[in-house]
């Protein structure tokens, strides 16, 4: 089978190589890097017996050039490594990562690994420019999430969802409207942020810092009012950022989850049995919200668009979060929680769906249980989910309170046939002056 035939790669990106025999260096890899950009893709993959290939639109297409040698791809990662990587034994790496700008072009983030005894690099392209919530199709909640003042803020999907880029968009938002101070802490640096109203410092692992935690630690003396952790990736750094979150800071970070239910239980995941109940009562108290992506193609094939869960911290969620008996219980208040902002992944897909944004058979990929959207579907559930979404404040209302506006609200029964008929008759004339009134009462 051809690269053609295989829907898998094709030479629809090719790039100019007149000389096919020259050695890949730094030029012609900021010429690729450049075609990168101008195609839209999202990752460049180098790997040792492949030609040179790029993810555009979710799919890979492989560049009209010849396979790469492992010689090839060992000067690849000589070429662009950084200076606190000099160190670095190329034959005894692994992986690392690191990042890079190409003038004219952007920033990269690279993570170069080992496989198979040979170097393998896979380049992901970062917009000079951050797009904002609109450009990248977030719902509207994504505003009231933004002017969140403190607690914890999660961004959660799978590798290449687009978790970052929202990230940015809710920094770059905060950088736009308030005059705070800003601390990233990212394993690269990715998206750059000049100050606007804010004052934004970031700090990159590996070359500013030790690790995610000391950075963390040393944060909370440099007097920030947000503190973005690129990952979460061990107990102690989610220790530092829930006492960050519970001493009045404004905490982002991300999780590799799909959903909110599934993120608090990776949370609890991570700490032994005896102290998971005090961190459910933590997470309880300093959880904002959680926003999950996934993203699909459109429904022409030329762009990606995300299906995005919002869960905002009601009491009822909280009391969800402290149970671990109801946690399975979040998506069912996710659900009936429009008036706070929060949607299912069904009821975006549907969102979706109405707007003729993508196909049935995407949906259907993306759901969480594609029989129950299915279900929704054909009994047309969702179809008033474009009503106007009302931010409430939720902080003092009791809980049962809350549950009650989560319900929907029912539809009037329409008049019934038998009912009277003077009803709907428009109002009659008084009558005129000197006529009796009692003539009309009779």
């Amino acid at each position: 089978m051809n690269a053609k035939e295989d829907g898998h790669l094709d030479d629809k990106f090719p790039v100019d190589h007149s000389e096919t025999t020259e050695q890949l260096d730094r030029a012609r890899l900021e010429q690729i890097l450049r075609a990168s950009v101008k195609q839209g893709a999202s990752d460049v993959h180098f790997k040792a017996g492949e030609r040179i290939l790029m993810r555009v639109n979710g799919k890979l297409h492989g560049l009209n050039r010849p396979r790469l040698t492992p010689d090839e791809t060992a000067s690849l990662f000589e070429t662009l490594r950084p200076a606190h990587l000099a160190d670095v034994d190329v034959k005894s790496l692994q992986e690392v990562d690191f990042s890079f700008s190409v003038p004219g072009a952007g920033r990269f983030r690279v993570n170069a690994f080992r496989q198979r005894g040979s170097i393998a690099l896979v380049i992901r392209v970062i917009p000079i420019r951050i797009p904002d919530f609109s450009e990248l199709n977030l719902p509207d909640a994504m505003v009231a999430i933004a002017e969140e003042s403190r607690g914890l803020i999660l961004v959660t999907g799978a590798t290449g969802c687009g978790k970052s880029t929202t990230l940015a968009a809710i920094l770059n938002y905060i950088n736009k409207t308030r005059t705070v101070h800003v601390i990233t802490i990212e394993d690269p640096i990715e998206f750059l942020f000049l100050n606007e109203k804010s004052s934004v410092i970031q700090r990159e692992v590996g070359t500013d810092t030790g690790s995610f935690a000391s950075a963390l630690r040393a944060a909370l003396r440099q007097d920030p009012d947000v503190i973005m952790i690129g990952e979460m990736r061990d107990t102690e750094t989610i220790d530092i950022a829930l006492k960050a979150a519970e001493t009045g800071h404004l905490v982002l970070s991300t999780a590799h989850t799909t959903d909110a239910a599934k993120t608090i239980h990776r949370l609890m995941s991570v700490f032994p049995v005896s102290e998971q109940q005090m961190i459910r009562y933590r997470l309880s108290e300093s959880l904002r919200s959680t926003i999950s992506q996934r993203l699909l193609s459109n429904i022409d094939g030329s762009g990606l668009i995300p299906a995005v869960e919002v869960m905002i911290a009601t009491r009822a969620i909280q009391d969800c979060i402290r149970n671990p008996d109801k946690t399975f219980e979040i998506p069912e208040y996710i659900g009936k929680g429009k008036n706070y902002g929060m949607q299912t992944f069904d009821q975006s897909l549907i969102r979706l769906l109405r707007k003729n944004t993508i196909t049935r058979e995407a949906a259907m990929a993306a759901a969480t249980s594609p029989a129950d959207l299915d279900l929704q579907i054909r009994l047309g559930i969702g179809e008033d989910d474009e009503m106007e979404v009302e931010y409430t404040s939720y902080g003092d209302m009791p809980d049962d309170t809350a549950l009650e506006l989560a319900r929907p609200v029912p539809e009037r029964p329409e008049a019934s046939s038998d009912a009277p008929e003077a009803a709907a008759e428009e109002p009659q004339a008084p009558p005129a002056e000197g006529e009796d009134d009692s003539s009309a009462a009779s």
